[in-house]
């Protein structure tokens, strides 16, 4: 079923269900005024009746009927019986009407009065006293006026009904057109977008309701989408190109070997250059699947308790024996007395490789000078921060050091592949941390890292 139906039908079915209560209550409290009215009638009619009955031998028969007619106004079918009782016992002297319930009867010697309804007739008991003795008077008649009103009610709210459905049906047929126009707009235009023009975007209004969001939303996706795609054929783009290199130089030495015989030490020199490319051959590939390791969903790691001194102390050690003359500082002067408070859930592994590049790149970058190491913590997050006093980045391209490949422009002469930032970014992120890098050109670089401590995640 389509939106436009689904909507115009549930307008109909609610406010069907809104009308029909409107209507019943109204034929409902016209029928209670129209028999509350006509019990009134009866009761004095009824009054009217008795003191005409009892008063009748003072009356010559000309009178009694100008009374009746006069004020007692003869409704349809009227029928009126005057039984005398004894009101003490509570019991009749002539015989009560079978027709009529005994129950009527007794409610009319406890209350002294009583209204029935049988059929299309209305009853009114009355018990009268008089000098003369005591009477019950009965009176019946037929609502044939308020019949015929009740019934022509009923006629015009049911005419109303249709005509107000046939009417609200037009009605909330043309609204809901209205109403999804926008929406349909929108799907034409989204139905135009390709990934070849991931540049078009959707008209936005300027409101705040939700088709506005909703288009805004959209449009923010695709700006994602659009750099998703920009940094995916940047990324095949450099791979290919970083892959290609090691390769071309590899297969060009393996040629040059087979061209003609050659001595041992050629060999041996073409041997030992093969092996270079082939080294940074692996280490590259190594950091692809590295990097594409940390696409898959955080739940696919394993999860240690990690001290963070004792990561970086270890990190420390590895950094000494590969790079023996560096002159990285640790500074552990303000760590917390409380464990718990330095130490955080996740995979040791993949923290380990994440602050091994960015420490490493410190001091790559900085020529080996001063690298400063400094953990703060408080009651919920850890901060690790790393100064160097390196070349630092351009402010122009700090946007794009998570991007994989990338190489900052005063950097192209130092080795590297420019992947292990935007490793680390990656491993930060997926343990619910976060990195910041605030660089000046010559002056150095911060890289500040906020990681959950412990109890904040099991929190």
């Amino acid at each position: 079923m389509r939106l436009r139906t689904k909507i115009t039908s549930v307008f109909i079915v609610l406010t069907s269900l809104f009308l029909s209560g409107v209507f019943i209550l109204i034929y409902y409290f016209s029928k209670e005024y129209t028999e509350n009215e006509f019990y009134l009638r009866l009761s004095q009619r009824a009054t009217i009746a008795a003191q005409a009955y009892l008063d009748e031998d003072e009356l010559n028969d000309d009178i009694y009927n100008d009374i009746r007619i006069r004020h007692l106004q003869t409704l349809p079918n009227e029928e009126e019986v005057i039984y005398p009782v004894d009101a003490e016992k509570k019991e009749p002297l002539t015989a009560f009407d079978k027709t009529l319930p005994e129950s009527f009867f007794k409610k009319i010697f406890a209350n002294e009065y009583t209204e029935l309804k049988q059929g299309d007739y209305y009853y009114t008991g009355l018990l009268y006293h008089d000098n003369e003795g005591d009477f019950i008077v009965v009176l019946s008649a037929t609502d044939l006026y308020g019949f015929g009103k009740l019934e022509n009610l009923r006629n015009i709210l049911i005419i109303a009904f249709f005509v107000s459905i046939v009417f609200i049906f037009v009605l909330g047929r043309y609204y809901a057109m209205q109403a999804l126009s926008p929406i349909s707009k929108i799907t034409e235009e989204v139905n135009s977008i390709r990934a070849e023009n991931l540049s078009l975007r959707l008209e936005t209004a300027t409101g705040k309701d939700e088709l506005a969001e909703l288009s805004r939303t959209f449009n923010n996706m695709l700006d994602r989408l659009q750099i998703s795609f920009d940094l995916q054929s940047n990324f095949i783009n450099n791979a290919s190109h970083e892959l290609r290199n090691p390769l071309t130089a590899i297969l060009g030495q393996t040629e040059v070997a087979l061209i003609k015989e050659r001595s041992i030490e050629e060999y041996h020199a073409i041997l030992k250059n093969i092996d270079l490319e082939a080294s940074r051959l692996d280490f590259l590939v190594n950091g692809l699947l590295k990097l594409a390791k940390t696409d898959f969903d955080s739940k696919g790691f394993v999860i240690d308790t990690i001290r963070v001194d004792e990561l970086i102390l270890n990190i420390k050690q590895n950094l000494d024996v590969a790079i023996p003359n560096n002159k990285i500082k640790l500074d552990f002067e303000e760590l917390p007395e409380k464990e718990d408070a330095i130490t955080i859930l996740g995979s040791e592994s993949l923290l380990h490789v994440a602050l091994s590049n960015i420490i490493e790149n410190a001091c790559k970058f900085s020529d080996n000078k001063v690298v400063t190491l400094k953990i703060l913590s408080d009651s919920d997050y850890i901060l690790i921060t790393i100064n160097d006093e390196g070349v630092g980045i351009p402010e122009d391209e700090l946007k794009n050091i998570y991007v994989p490949f990338f190489r900052a422009s005063n950097v192209r002469g130092i080795e590297g592949f420019g992947f292990g930032l935007p490793l680390a970014y990656r491993i930060i992120k997926m343990h619910s941390g976060e990195i910041r890098v605030l660089s000046q050109v010559d002056k150095g670089t911060i890289v500040k890292i906020k990681l959950l401590n412990k109890n904040t995640y099991n929190s």
